[in-house]
C-alpha cells in the first residue's frame, strides 16, 4: 500500500499529465488551467478556456471524447467535466501568459507580441502591467527582455494581494522560452488617501 508521500506524488504527476493533454488538444479553445476533485461518484475535472463552447463541441461530441480519453488513458474514474469560461480574459495574467506562448509558437516576433499583449491589459483597464519574456531572443546566448506599463508594486502585502501573476513555458526551435506576465488590476490601492471636500453650511447668523 503506498504511503501518504507516494500517493501525493502520483496524484501530483497525473495532474501534470491531464494538464500537458489538455493545453495541447484545446489549444484553439484559449485552455487555461484545470482543477480535479475526487467526489464519492467519480472524478471532477473543471476547465478553464477563454472559448467554452469549442471545448463542449457540438452536442457535447468534444466533451464526450475528453471523458473517455481521460477514463482509458489516464485512469480517472468516471470523470466529470465542467466547463468555465474565464472572465475578463485580458486581466487575467494566465490568459495573456498563454496568448504570447502561442504567438511566439506561430513565429510572431517576441517584442511585437509583447507590446501588443500591453496594449490590450492597458485598454482593460490595468493599472500596470509587466511581461518578461527569456530565452535565446536574438543570438544563441540565453537572456531576458522586460516590458512594463503603468504602476506595479513590488514589495509588501498589497503586491501578495493585488498583484495576477502568472508564467508558462513554450518550446520553440532555439529552446524553451519563458513567459511571466504580472498585472495590477484597476481596483484602487489600500493606502491610498482620499481628502474629501468639505462643504461649508449656507446658514449665518443675523444681529
Amino acid at each position: 500500500m503506498p504511503t501518504a508521500k507516494q500517493y501525493f506524488i502520483s496524484q501530483g504527476l497525473q495532474y501534470m499529465e491531464v494538464h500537458e493533454f489538455l493545453k495541447n488538444a484545446l489549444s484553439r479553445a484559449g485552455y487555461i488551467d484545470s482543477q480535479i476533485f475526487k467526489t464519492p461518484i467519480g472524478t471532477r475535472v473543471v476547465i478553464y478556456a477563454e472559448r467554452p463552447a469549442m471545448v463542449i463541441g457540438r452536442r457535447g461530441r468534444t466533451i464526450k471524447e475528453l471523458s473517455q480519453i481521460l477514463q482509458s488513458k489516464f485512469g480517472l474514474e468516471n470523470p466529470q467535466i465542467d466547463v468555465m469560461e474565464v472572465s475578463n480574459p485580458d486581466l487575467n495574467a494566465k490568459v495573456m501568459a498563454y496568448r504570447i506562448a502561442r504567438a511566439l509558437a506561430r513565429g510572431v516576433k517576441f517584442r511585437r507580441v509583447a507590446f501588443v499583449a500591453l496594449r490590450r491589459i492597458m485598454e482593460a483597464g490595468a493599472r500596470g502591467a509587466e511581461i518578461v519574456i527569456s530565452g535565446k531572443l536574438t543570438s544563441e546566448r540565453h537572456r531576458f527582455e522586460k516590458f512594463r506599463a503603468g504602476v506595479m508594486l513590488k514589495s509588501g502585502k498589497p503586491r501578495e494581494e493585488m498583484i495576477n501573476e502568472a508564467t508558462v513555458q513554450v518550446l520553440l526551435k532555439p529552446g524553451m522560452y519563458g513567459v511571466k506576465v504580472r498585472i495590477m488590476p484597476p481596483e484602487e490601492l489600500p493606502d491610498r488617501i482620499k481628502i474629501k471636500e468639505v462643504k461649508e453650511s449656507g446658514t449665518s447668523q443675523t444681529q
